[in-house]
């Protein structure tokens, strides 16, 4: 699947004599960094012009209901959970109690994001919720930029804009501004994919460790850089493939095959970290799975997914959230299908792949799927590329009336739904 074109920067100038590689890998590094802000400075814009919109809508909702916005999106739901362990770790006590997974209940959770809320208290001085709240919204905005950077890298800007566009207004775009795991995750990952398009091994790897100490499904990231890895030493050593391996500034890298197993060595740990501790903590090597299954989540082939979407058409009185989620799940499945028809770079593909697998796959809180689908930003793709051609009154007309749906569709799940988003 290599049949999409990488678009590259121009060539620039090493710099001067006395500059050693590494300084000027530094050099070139921040020289890139600074670009690509100036130019995704308009598509983050348009990126929180529409967040605000479905914000602006849940505030007002709240407030005829007596509920501020810090209250809806930073203190309900798997938000409690996270300020629990980043105020009193995983051996405290959670109160309230667990519904489900018993005593050990927090062992469910990941350690990153609870370490990031700390780590923001103890530099601000900002309660845990604040903390938890605005390092969600910073990493929102991180998430934009990473996803703007692989899809202008893959398709060009017009199409990353659209891309970022698209984004903030999918169904369940209010996550992106709660206090929940979707943020710091979908900043990892896009960074770490943007990471690997650019040959950065050693920087892939490390986000893809930080992915799996985040989430559950940071094996998706973790399959992304590794496999890409392998395939890129495979190509460059077998024949496929005459291209050189250059860091981004026409740098030779001394050990382009020490980096690339360092990559591969690096991207597991976090999530194999967490696991093997919680196994240390339940006393028995399986007992990060099995508190999951006390959860009511498991992997069962896709079978409870099929079985809610028969549902569609037997059970006619449905929520509005059961049908949104099914209509999502399907359309996810259909567009990962017209990605691979794209032919992306191998490691993008796999990454949106082991996304829709691990959701369609898994059983268990089905109300939940189109959030777990959240970081799929890649399946986007052809979607904004058909924005990208279409005509200006068009691409007025589907953002303005997908931000409306979004925004309403927000308000529902905050203010009617009953259960996390």
């Amino acid at each position: 699947m290599t049949g999409t074109q990488i678009h590259t920067a121009p060539p620039r100038s090493r710099g001067g004599r006395g500059s050693t590689p590494v300084s000027g890998h530094a050099r070139s590094a921040l020289r890139a960094l600074a670009a690509s802000w100036r130019r995704v400075r308009a598509a983050l814009l348009l990126h929180c012009g529409l967040r605000l919109a479905g914000i602006a809508l849940v505030g007002a909702w709240g407030h005829r209901k007596g509920l501020g916005l810090y209250e809806i999106l930073a203190t309900r739901w798997d938000s409690v959970y996270y300020l629990n362990i980043a105020e009193h770790g995983y051996s405290g006590h959670m109160v309230p109690a667990c519904q489900l997974g018993g005593p050990t209940c927090k062992l469910a959770f990941f350690p990153l994001y609870p370490a990031l809320i700390r780590a923001v208290r103890a530099a601000t001085g900002l309660p845990v919720g604040w903390a938890a709240w605005g390092a969600a919204l910073a990493d929102s905005l991180f998430a934009a930029w990473g996803i703007f950077a692989v899809a202008e890298k893959l398709h060009g800007a017009r199409v990353a804009l659209f891309t970022v566009a698209l984004y903030a207004v999918v169904p369940h775009a209010l996550v992106q501004s709660m206090a929940y795991t979707e943020p710091v995750f979908t900043a990892l990952a896009a960074w770490a994919l943007y990471a690997v398009l650019t040959r950065a091994w050693l920087t892939a790897g490390t986000l893809a460790l930080l992915a799996g100490a985040t989430r559950p499904s940071g094996l998706a990231v973790i399959a992304a850089v590794t496999l890409g890895a392998a395939w890129h030493l495979w190509s460059t050593t077998g024949g496929r493939s005459a291209e050189p391996l250059r860091l981004p500034g026409g740098h030779a890298p001394g050990r382009p095959r020490a980096r690339l197993y360092g990559a591969v060595a690096l991207a597991p740990l976090g999530w194999i970290a967490f696991v093997l501790w919680v196994g240390h903590r339940m006393r028995r090597w399986d007992g990060y799975f099995v508190e999951q299954r006390l959860w009511g989540s498991t992997l069962d082939g896709g079978t409870f997914t099929i079985q809610r979407l028969r549902d569609l058409f037997t059970q006619p009185q449905l929520s509005l959230d059961y049908v949104v989620v099914a209509a999502t799940v399907i359309t996810a499945v259909v567009l990962l299908a017209s990605l691979a028809l794209r032919r992306p770079p191998l490691s993008v593909w796999i990454y949106a792949a082991a996304l829709v697998l691990i959701t369609v796959g898994g059983a268990g809180f089905f109300h939940a799927k189109a959030r777990f689908l959240l970081p799929a930003f890649p399946l986007l793709f052809p979607l904004a590329t058909a924005l990208a051609r279409a005509r200006t009154t068009t691409v007025y007309a589907v953002l303005t009336g997908t931000a409306i749906a979004s925004a309403l569709y927000s308000g529902y799940l905050t203010m009617v739904w009953t259960h996390s988003p």
